[in-house]
C-alpha cells in the first residue's frame, strides 16, 4: 500500500504528536508521505481536495466535510490556548473598531474567534491586514497596525515587543460557553472507507500517547521545525496545546466544535454544518 500523503505545520504541538507515526515507530501503522505546511496552506490544500490527511483550521471544517471526515484525536483543543488582539502598550487603543487590524489569515479558527468576539460586543472589525504571523507583533510595535490577533507562542513573548493584550479571546470563549477552544482539526478523506478512517484515529492516538510516553524521542524533530524559537516556549507551546482532548475529543471537545460552527453559521460567517456529519464514518 502506498504511503498516505498528510500535511501539518511545523509548530512544536504537531511535530510532538505526529513524529511517531511519522517515523514508523508505531507496528501496523499506514506508512506517511509528510508535507510541513503553515496552517493557511493545509487549509487551502484540503479545500483543494489534495490529501489523504491534514491538519486543518476548525474554522476551515465546514468548508470540506463534504470530501473530508474529523478525526476525533490529534488536533488541538484545549483551555488557556486562545489567541489574543494585542495593542501598543503605550497606544492607548481601546478598542477595534474603525482600526487597523493584523491578522494571520481570514480562514484561521482565531479569525473566526475575533470576528464571533467583536460581533457579540459590537466592536466592529476595523481595515483587516494579513500578514504573516511573525510580522504581526513587529507592526502593532511600530505602528503600522492599530492591533494584532496573534496565536500560539506569542502568547508567552508578547510583553517583550512593548504590547499588552486588549482581549483574550479564548478567556472570552471559556467565559461565554464553559468549553475548551476548538483551534486545530486533523480530517482524512471519506473515500477511505469507515474501517481505514478508524485505523487512521488509532494511529494518531497512538502517536499522542508515545510523544507522552518518550518526550525526549521527539525532541530533534521538533526543533529542527522550531528553529526560530526558544527552547522553553517550544516546552510552555508543547504543554499547552497536546492535552487529553489530542488524544480524544470526547463528549466536551464535540461539544466545543458544535459549539463554535453553530455560532460562525448563525453570524453567517461559515456554513452551516449539518447534525451529524461530525462525526466518524463507521464509528459506533
Amino acid at each position: 500500500m502506498s504511503p498516505l500523503s498528510i500535511a501539518y505545520s511545523p509548530c512544536p504541538n504537531d511535530t510532538f504528536v505526529f513524529h511517531a507515526w511519522k517515523h514508523g515507530l508505531l507496528p501496523g501503522a499506514p506508512a506517511l508521505d509528510v508535507r510541513i505546511a503553515d496552517i493557511d496552506v493545509t487549509n487551502g490544500l484540503a479545500e483543494a481536495g489534495a490529501l489523504d490527511v491534514l491538519k486543518i483550521s476548525y474554522a476551515a471544517l465546514p468548508y470540506v466535510l463534504d470530501e473530508y471526515a474529523l478525526l476525533p484525536c490529534g488536533g488541538a483543543v484545549g483551555r488557556g490556548c486562545g489567541p489574543l488582539v494585542l495593542v501598543r502598550e503605550a497606544g492607548g487603543v481601546r478598542s477595534t473598531a474603525g482600526r487597523r487590524v493584523a491578522v494571520p489569515s481570514t480562514r484561521s479558527t482565531a479569525y473566526l474567534l475575533f470576528r464571533l468576539w467583536a460581533a457579540g460586543a459590537g466592536e466592529g472589525v476595523g481595515e483587516v491586514v494579513v500578514l504573516p504571523f511573525d510580522e504581526i507583533m513587529p507592526a502593532v510595535r511600530d505602528g503600522r497596525v492599530d492591533a494584532g490577533l496573534v496565536i500560539h507562542e506569542a502568547r508567552f513573548t508578547y510583553p517583550a515587543y512593548g504590547l499588552r493584550c486588549l482581549a483574550d479571546l479564548g478567556e472570552v470563549w471559556e467565559a461565554e460557553t464553559g468549553l475548551p477552544i476548538p483551534l486545530g482539526a486533523i480530517v482524512a478523506r471519506r473515500s477511505l472507507g469507515g474501517a481505514s478512517l478508524g485505523r487512521l484515529a488509532d494511529a494518531a492516538r497512538a502517536s499522542v500517547r508515545y510523544a507522552w510516553s518518550d518526550p525526549a524521542a521527539s525532541r530533534g524533530y521538533v526543533r529542527e521545525h522550531a528553529q526560530e524559537m526558544a527552547p522553553d516556549v517550544v516546552d510552555q507551546h508543547i504543554g499547552l496545546y497536546v492535552n487529553e482532548f489530542t488524544a480524544d475529543l470526547g463528549a466536551e471537545g464535540r461539544a466545543a466544535v458544535r459549539s463554535l460552527l453553530d455560532r460562525a453559521a448563525a453570524e453567517g460567517l461559515a456554513p452551516a454544518v449539518a447534525p451529524g456529519a461530525l462525526d466518524l464514518p463507521g464509528a459506533g
